[in-house]
């Protein structure tokens, strides 16, 4: 009786996996979270100020510099250290900038669990934040920031996470907080600092750049 009931037990259970898996194939259960939309890392070429087109490695993307010091955001490189990176450096931008990233054919949805991630070194008081273009041309600052480090550090942003404000692409500076922007269709993505450069010992660098969202036309 107990080896009867243990077999209509199982079966039960095994009937009821069958159907979860009918419903919900195996791969839409792993992939709830996004996959990499783009990263970006330079190109091995020589520095050069400002950064432009040429310097982008990823043939999908367009680069747009934002904001009074725009002019002087340097694609930099350096012999010593051997494994020094290429990365964008603001030490000598006399005003604040802004450095975004656009695909040429989609847009992102960075709503759910979409994330993105830097390589990145800041000096002094710098703080570096992303900045989003929305669709309908909004643009955002997150209140989240990665700071100050005496080395390269990886940081990762959860999305869901950020609190957003109202961004001054013209002057690059934070306004009004914008409560419950949509997400869905992001058009340009990047960093600011807010500030201007101080060289080497106030600065922000970044070496890489990966989104994590769903393409949308």
């Amino acid at each position: 009786m107990k080896t009867r009931n243990f077999k209509i037990f199982t079966s039960k259970y095994v009937f009821l996996f069958l159907l979860i898996i009918n419903i919900f194939p195996a791969n839409t259960i792993a992939q709830y979270r996004p996959s990499l939309f783009f990263r970006e890392d330079w190109k091995e070429i020589p520095p050069g100020i400002p950064v432009t087109q040429k310097h982008v490695e990823n043939e999908n993307l367009i680069l747009n510099l934002y904001g009074p010091g725009c002019d002087s955001i340097k694609k930099s490189n350096h012999d010593h250290p051997v494994d020094d990176p290429y990365y964008i450096w603001s030490g000598i931008s006399p005003g604040n900038w802004a450095v975004t990233l656009k695909h040429k054919e989609l847009y992102v949805d960075l709503t759910g669990s979409a994330k993105i991630k830097w390589r990145s070194k800041q000096s002094g008081f710098r703080e570096l934040h992303l900045i989003l273009k929305l669709a309908d041309g909004t643009w955002l600052v997150s209140d989240q920031c990665d700071g100050q480090s005496k080395d390269w550090r990886i940081h990762e942003f959860n999305i869901m996470d950020i609190n957003w404000y109202s961004l001054n692409i013209e002057r690059i500076f934070e306004e009004k907080p914008v409560e419950n922007p949509d997400l869905s269709r992001v058009e340009e993505i990047g960093f600011t600092d807010l500030m201007t450069g101080g060289m080497s010992d106030a600065c922000s660098r970044l070496d890489w750049i990966e989104v994590y969202g769903k393409p949308v036309k």
